[in-house]
């Protein structure tokens, strides 16, 4: 009999599952379940139901085992990865008081201003917790619910993330590990316990509203017999710690000690690296989170990738091999056309207020391929700024490891090389999230039969590169991106006076 392992990456626009061969590291079998969010709500404001997420995992597990011709009783971990930051607001019976903020929610920045206000700015924020409060992150969110609705936060009694969530329907627990936990900008990144002045200035009482923290190579608890009937399981099965989508990236990337890089390529970007110890940015541009390996990681992320590209191959009305072949036809450059890619705000460089700007369009540039390329460049480019950053922390990349949606373009890949000047590779398994979860999943198994084993010696074992799509940087498109980059980044400063002015119009 086999045994088999569950990997569930649930994300901002679907949920998928993975079943692994704990003996060997192979997919063998897959599935996966898309969902909007919940539709309109005011500017800036990204919501969805958590019980969203719980039907949309069910449903691609059950898929998934059926690919796999899967018996429950072979089943022996499962492990969860889940967008990061989003706030699940519990009350004293487990019940969700509202729907999820998200990660991609600016509605907070206010709120942001206000928590490091009490802690004496961004740079002492920054010195006490080793990260600033952004828009992003979960902190801001529950001041915006004591502040906004304050019925429901009188009924708060826990704090959950998006993957925390999942894991207490899944085992009855609530806890918490040290890399989702990082992100909530309520932990102190260099001793992974929580930062007591942040948590003092939302509410005197939130500390009993957190959960209690775990380390990343501990189970989370054991499958519930109501969640081992919606999943088609056997009570008893072990769940990792599991974490944030980013941590478990990194994990079903290889990138699980220094000298790695990787870039997911999804709704959003992010880049992030392997640390042996915390990376903290003082100008806050950098996350200094925790990974999910019981290290650091850190990690910049912008908030619009494929969620730019989508509106422009859809609204081109092109599917992903037509707007790939147009966006090859584009010199490099766009003849000049720029995207600033904050379509609803951004998180690196810290633009809450931002929107997406088309700079250069002339009769020259105004055509299809200079449009879909300069998107390409312009979400890419917005990446690179943030790896260039990283680079001036003592993180710098040779290789790219690329995962997520964007990371199956050949025409992204190559423009990828030459924007980060850095060689770029795929992975045989592309849902590195879920994969990685699988993974994790694997080695608290092992650790709790009394194995001796590193979540790196898994990783060298069963993370494979897929060699045939790499990309290595082209020097002419090189030096064509590094004067582009430059430009976006003047035209980025100099419009953030005009973004806050832009936002006020439309709140009237």
């Amino acid at each position: 009999m086999r045994n088999l392992l569950i990997g569930i990456d649930s994300g901002t626009q679907s949920t998928k599952a993975l079943v692994v061969d704990a003996s060997n590291g192979r997919v063998v079998g897959a599935s996966s379940k898309a969902y909007e969010l919940i539709p309109n709500l005011p500017p800036g404001a990204k919501e969805q139901h958590p019980q969203v997420w719980r039907e949309a995992a069910a449903q691609s597990v059950w898929s998934a085992l059926t690919a796999a011709r899967a018996k429950a009783a072979e089943v022996v971990a499962i492990g969860v990865s889940g967008q990061q930051h989003g706030f699940v607001p519990l009350d004293k019976q487990g019940e969700v008081i509202r729907p999820a903020k998200l990660w991609c929610d600016t509605s907070t920045a206010v709120e942001c201003e206000e928590i490091m206000t009490k802690l004496g700015g961004v740079k002492a924020t920054i010195k006490q917790q080793g990260l600033a409060v952004l828009p992003g992150f979960t902190a801001s969110k529950i001041l915006w619910l004591k502040k906004h609705e304050p019925k429901n936060y009188a009924r708060l009694a826990t704090v959950l993330l998006p993957h925390d969530y999942l894991n207490f329907w899944l085992t009855g627990e609530r806890v918490m590990e040290y890399g989702d936990a990082s992100g909530t900008a309520l932990l102190n990144v260099r001793k992974r316990v929580w930062c007591e002045g942040t948590l003092r200035a939302i509410d005197d009482e939130l500390a009993g509203k957190l959960p209690r923290l775990i380390p990343s190579d501990q189970p989370a608890g054991r499958l519930q017999a109501a969640a081992a009937r919606e999943l088609g399981l056997n009570p008893g099965v072990l769940v990792s710690a599991g974490g944030g989508d980013n941590m478990m990236g990194a994990i079903g990337t290889g990138n699980t000690r220094p000298g790695l890089v990787t870039a997911s390529l999804g709704t959003s970007g992010t880049i992030y690296a392997c640390a042996a110890k915390p990376v903290v940015d003082p100008q806050g541009e950098i996350a200094a989170f925790c990974d999910s390996t019981n290290r650091w990681l850190p990690l910049l992320c912008t908030m619009n990738v494929t969620a730019a590209t989508e509106l422009i191959r859809r609204d081109f009305k092109m599917d992903h091999r037509a707007f790939d072949a147009t966006v090859a036809r584009g010199p490099a450059g766009s003849k000049g056309l720029m995207f600033l890619p904050y379509l609803e705000g951004e998180r690196t460089p810290n633009v809450p207020d931002g929107t997406g700007v088309y700079f250069g369009v002339s009769p020259r540039t105004f055509n299809t391929e200079c449009f879909a390329r300069g998107t390409v460049e312009g979400v890419t480019m917005g990446m690179n700024y943030g790896l260039r950053r990283l680079a001036k922390l003592g993180v710098n990349a040779g290789q790219i490891r690329a995962t997520g949606g964007g990371a199956n373009s050949a025409i992204w890949r190559q423009i990828m090389a030459d924007v980060f000047n850095a060689e770029v590779v795929t992975l045989k398994v592309g849902e590195g999230a879920a994969y990685g979860a699988a993974l994790q999943a694997l080695w608290c198994w092992r650790l709790q039969q009394g194995e001796s084993v590193s979540i790196s010696d898994l990783t060298d074992e069963f993370v494979q590169l897929n060699a045939a799509e790499t990309k290595e940087p082209i020097a002419a498109h090189v030096q064509v991106y590094q004067e582009l980059q430059l430009l976006q980044d003047d035209l980025s400063k100099s419009l953030r006076p005009v973004f806050s002015g832009h936002r006020q119009f439309l709140l009237r």
